[in-house]
């Protein structure tokens, strides 16, 4: 899960296996595989680095559990 923030400022956590694909036109958006569109105030790139964060922490918790 990542923490984003949305237009009007309210946080929001997202499921990041989730997410379909984001663009920025100029807002950022991001399309879930259920369809669903958040726009958020995020630049594309700070997604992207909590998306990576995220899956390296995920990976980081399995390889200490074995």
């Amino acid at each position: 899960m990542i923490e984003l923030t949305r237009l009007h400022g309210e946080k929001i956590t997202v499921n990041a296996d989730l997410i379909e694909f984001v663009e920025e036109t100029p807002d950022t958006i991001i399309t879930m595989t259920t369809g669903k569109k958040l726009m958020v105030k995020d630049p594309l790139q700070e997604v992207i680095n909590k998306v990576i964060a995220y899956r390296r922490k995920c990976l980081q918790v399995g390889r200490k559990s074995k």
